[in-house]
């Protein structure tokens, strides 16, 4: 059972890293769940649909139409499977990586112009660090 101080940090942290991701949300031009499948591609590689619906825990349904919906905006390209003819691998296009390329951009451009103009060089050291514990946090 968590101390009550403990307790009180993870609420403060977890209202805090949801207005954060919301805010961050704004310079968004493509929806979340598009920019999470070309972020799958980008870090797996090539995928079946299957695969891409597991790592995203959404029915394959779902993920069959999200990836029509980015093949006819050219982000993604579909391939024959090189091992099982009754499946194919769909990957990041060109086009898809600059796409999400340009997205995280905006989204890191966002926030450093924030962390500058709002924080001072102690808190940015404080930001960094902290910003370590997150990580660890969330391997967890």
């Amino acid at each position: 059972m968590p101390t009550s101080e403990a307790a009180a940090i993870a609420t403060e942290l977890r209202t805090a890293m949801g207005k954060l991701t919301r805010r961050v949300k704004h310079e968004d031009n493509i929806p979340l769940g598009q920019a999470a499948v070309l972020g799958a591609l980008d870090r797996n590689g090539a995928m079946t649909t299957s695969d891409l619906a597991a790592d995203q825990r959404v029915r394959p349904q779902s993920m069959a139409r999200a990836v029509g919906l980015l093949m006819g905006q050219d982000l993604i390209t579909r391939r024959a499977h090189p091992t099982d003819g009754r499946k194919s691998l769909v990957e990041l296009s060109e086009a898809g990586l600059a796409a999400l390329e340009a997205e995280r951009g905006r989204r890191a451009g966002w926030l450093a112009q924030a962390i500058e103009a709002e924080l001072t060089d102690g808190e940015r050291e404080l930001l960094a660090r902290s910003a370590a514990l997150m990580e660890r946090l969330a391997g967890r």
